[in-house]
């Protein structure tokens, strides 16, 4: 027997919406419409959240949403949706799925055939990239730099080639050490811009070279998520083996054994045979 009208059921839509990443005015009139609209609101941090909807008066029940729960959460989402629930994802800040989560939501509703709506709107990438100062033409957005040394030397290493603007996510506590990395790769006079506090009150554009950032934020009290950008030298890193060493061991400070790892991952090459080239570099000089 086939269903009747009342018995046919439309699959929900879940709506990407941009919230303020500092100021409360920063919020489209359309993005306040779908979250009064929508069913459900899955939030990153729901107290976090209800502060924005309270201030624009906004009603719709909260779920959390967030990097721990999200493989639990996503299916029991997606269930929702095909049963015809309006839900709307928002960050704690910014887009949705940009350094945030929602990217397996998104990919789930795609697998279900669930229409997904994109409500654009403030994104802290894109505000410090306009008023940086750098190149807009061709950027390379890398999200936050790894915690751990050796990763972060690595991945910098690994984009000095790029020629375009670099822009990266780093929280306060490890500014300092993040750009001692980037002189140590990029040199002291690598063009750089750190946009912090973006949109609040305290908000801050430093413009300058890695080195001068150095010495800045040295002695600073340094608050809230940042945005690094800067445009590595043009010229090609060393496509020698020897030459990459000899470069690395004088300008990076790190212990030899820590260069020597790094030199024999990027070339391919026994950890063995680059320790015994960097004890012949010792000798030369």
């Amino acid at each position: 027997m086939r269903p009747g009208k009342a018995e046919l059921k439309t699959q929900g839509l879940l709506y990407l919406v941009a919230t303020p990443i500092g100021n409360l005015e920063d919020i489209t009139f359309r993005a306040v419409r779908v979250l009064s609209e929508v069913d459900l609101i899955a939030a990153e941090d729901t107290r976090h959240s209800r502060k924005l909807l309270s201030h624009y008066q906004i009603q719709t029940p909260l779920l959390s949403y967030h990097e721990h729960n999200e493989r639990k959460r996503t299916p029991q989402l997606i269930d929702k949706l095909n049963r015809g629930i309006n839900i709307a994802l928002i960050s704690d800040a910014g887009t949705p799925c940009v350094a945030d989560p929602g990217y397996r939501l998104v990919s789930a509703c795609q697998a279900a055939g669930i229409r997904v709506v994109p409500v654009p709107g403030p994104s802290a990438l894109i505000a410090a990239l306009c008023v940086a100062g750098l190149p807009t033409d061709s950027f390379l957005f890398q999200g936050y730099l790894p915690t751990r040394q050796k990763a972060r030397l690595d991945l910098l290493r690994k984009l000095q080639a790029a020629q375009r603007t670099l822009v990266f996510y780093e929280a306060p506590h490890r500014l300092i050490k993040s750009l001692n990395d980037i002189a140590a790769v990029y040199g002291d006079d690598c063009p750089m811009a750190i946009a912090r506090e973006l949109t609040k009150r305290h908000e801050e554009i430093y413009r300058g070279t890695a080195c001068s950032a150095q010495d800045y934020f040295q002695s600073a009290t340094v608050k809230g998520e940042l945005v690094l950008l800067l445009t590595p030298d043009a010229a090609d890193p060393p496509t020698d083996m020897h030459e990459a060493l000899r470069q690395m061991l004088s300008e990076s400070g790190l212990p030899r054994r820590q260069v020597v790892k790094i030199i024999a991952s990027e070339y391919a090459i026994s950890s063995r045979e680059v320790y015994k080239e960097s004890l012949k570099l010792r000798e030369e000089s």
